[in-house]
C-alpha cells in the first residue's frame, strides 16, 4: 500500500450530475483495499456546517472553505476525503487546493438540458419558473474548472468509466499503488508520470492528470477557456428557458 494514504478527492459540478453516486462508488472500492475513507457530502453535512449562511456568493465560498478545512484535516491524517459538492466558484476551490496540497479535482459535467430532463425532484423546472432564486446553473453561474485532474461527462460516461479515470489519476499522482488498483479493477494499471517542470509534455488523454499539466503550460488557451466557461451557464439557461419562442419564430418563417 502507498505510504502516504491521505488525499482529498473534490467532485464539483452542477446539481444532479452524479457527484454523490461517483463518490460512493469510489469509496466502496477504496475500502476494499483497506483505505480509511470519509465522504463529506454537502447535502448530508449541510445542517452542521451551513448554519448562519445564505446563498450569496461569499456565503457559498465560506461553506466550501469549511468543507475544505475538514477535508484537509482528514487528508493529513491518512484519510481519503471524498467531497461531492457543487462548489460553483473557482476561488473557493482553488483556496482548498492550496491549503490541502494532496488534492484531486474531479469535474462532473453534464449539459443543463440533460439535467432538467432527468431531474426527479423538479428543482430545475422550479428554478426556470422563478420559484427557486439563486439556483446554480440557471439564475446563478457555475464556474467550471479550467484544468481539473479529471473530467467526467456523466451524460455519456457510466459511473464505472468515470471511476476508471479517477483511479488512473490517483495512480499517476502517486496517491494509489498499482497493487491496490489491481485488486480493485482486476487489471494491472500503468502509471503515467507527470512530466518534470520544463519538460515538453506528451500528448495525454483529455481529463487526465498529465493532460492537466499540459494545459497549465498554455496560459493563453486557458484564459480563452475561462471566458467561455463563464458565459456557458447563461447560454444554456437561455436555450432551455425559451424553447417556445424559438419554435414560434420558426413557424413564422415557414408561413412566409
Amino acid at each position: 500500500m502507498a505510504s502516504n494514504t491521505g488525499f482529498t478527492l473534490w467532485l464539483t459540478g452542477m446539481s444532479g450530475t452524479g457527484k454523490s453516486t461517483t463518490a460512493a462508488y469510489i469509496a466502496a472500492r477504496l475500502r476494499q483495499v483497506g483505505r480509511n475513507v470519509e465522504i463529506l457530502d454537502e447535502g448530508e453535512v449541510g445542517e452542521a456546517l451551513w448554519a448562519g449562511l445564505g446563498d450569496a456568493k461569499e456565503d457559498r465560498i465560506t461553506a466550501v472553505r469549511r468543507l475544505g478545512f475538514i477535508a484537509g484535516l482528514l487528508t493529513r491524517n491518512g484519510v481519503a476525503a471524498l467531497v461531492p459538492c457543487v462548489s460553483p466558484y473557482k476561488p473557493g476551490r482553488e483556496e482548498n487546493r492550496r491549503a490541502i496540497g494532496r488534492y484531486v479535482e474531479v469535474y462532473v459535467d453534464c449539459p443543463t438540458e440533460k439535467l432538467i430532463e432527468r431531474d426527479s425532484t423538479g428543482r430545475y423546472k422550479k428554478a426556470l419558473n422563478g420559484e427557486i432564486p439563486n439556483f446554480i446553473g440557471i439564475t446563478e453561474p457555475y464556474e467550471p474548472p479550467n484544468s481539473p485532474e479529471v473530467t467526467i461527462h456523466s451524460d455519456v460516461e457510466s459511473v464505472e468509466e468515470g471511476a476508471a479515470k479517477i483511479f488512473q489519476s490517483l495512480l499517476d499522482l502517486g496517491y494509489m499503488s498499482t497493487e491496490e488498483l489491481k485488486i480493485i479493477t482486476g487489471k494491472k494499471m500503468k502509471a503515467n508520470p507527470l512530466p518534470a517542470k520544463g519538460e515538453k509534455p506528451e500528448k495525454a488523454e483529455k481529463g487526465s492528470a498529465k493532460a492537466r499539466r499540459a494545459e497549465e503550460a498554455k496560459p493563453a488557451k486557458a484564459a480563452k477557456a475561462d471566458k467561455g466557461a463563464k458565459a456557458r451557464p447563461a447560454t444554456r439557461a437561455a436555450r432551455v428557458a425559451k424553447p417556445a419562442a424559438a419554435a414560434k419564430k420558426a413557424a413564422k418563417r415557414k408561413a412566409r
